[in-house]
C-alpha cells in the first residue's frame, strides 16, 4: 500500500507526508513512497547524519 511519501527540505532533513498531497512549503518529494514503515525504514537508511545541512 502506497499511502506515504518521503520528503526532504533544503536543510536535507527528512520526513514523511501523505502520498498524493503536496508537501508544505520548503519540502520536496524524494521519489520514494510506500507504507509508513517502509518510508521510515528508507529514511533510516539514507539519513545518516541528522544534523541540518547548515550545521555540517
Amino acid at each position: 500500500m502506497t499511502d506515504t511519501q518521503v520528503v526532504r527540505n533544503d536543510e536535507e532533513q527528512y520526513s514523511i507526508w501523505p502520498a498524493g498531497d503536496a508537501p508544505p512549503p520548503g519540502w520536496h518529494p524524494v521519489g520514494f513512497a510506500g507504507s509508513e514503515q517502509e518510508c521510515l525504514d528508507h529514511i533510516a537508511s539514507v539519513w545518516t547524519d541528522i544534523r541540518p545541512r547548515s550545521a555540517r
